[in-house]
C-alpha cells in the first residue's frame, strides 16, 4: 500500500473507533451521572463541601426520577 492509502485507512479506522466510542459512552454515561461523579471526586479531594455534594446528588436523583417517570408515562411500565 502507498502512504496515501495507509493514511486514508488509518483515518477511516479512527473515525469508526470514535463513532463506536461516542455511541457507547453516550449510552452508558449520562451527563448528569458524569456531573455527579465529578462532584464526588471533588468532594473527596476537598474542593467541594458536603453541602454542595448533597445538592448535586439530590439534583441527580431528582432529575433521573423525572426522566424515568416520563419514560414510563410515555411507553408504559417495564416488565
Amino acid at each position: 500500500m502507498s502512504d496515501t492509502e495507509n493514511t486514508k485507512l488509518e483515518k477511516t479506522m479512527s473515525e469508526k473507533v470514535k463513532a463506536f466510542a461516542d455511541k457507547h459512552v453516550e449510552r452508558f454515561i449520562s451527563r448528569k451521572f458524569l456531573a455527579w461523579l465529578t462532584a464526588t471526586g471533588l468532594c473527596f479531594g476537598g474542593m467541594v463541601t458536603s453541602d454542595n455534594w448533597v445538592a448535586v446528588t439530590l439534583a441527580y436523583i431528582g432529575t433521573q426520577a423525572l426522566v424515568d417517570m416520563a419514560t414510563q408515562w410515555k411507553h408504559g411500565p417495564r416488565n
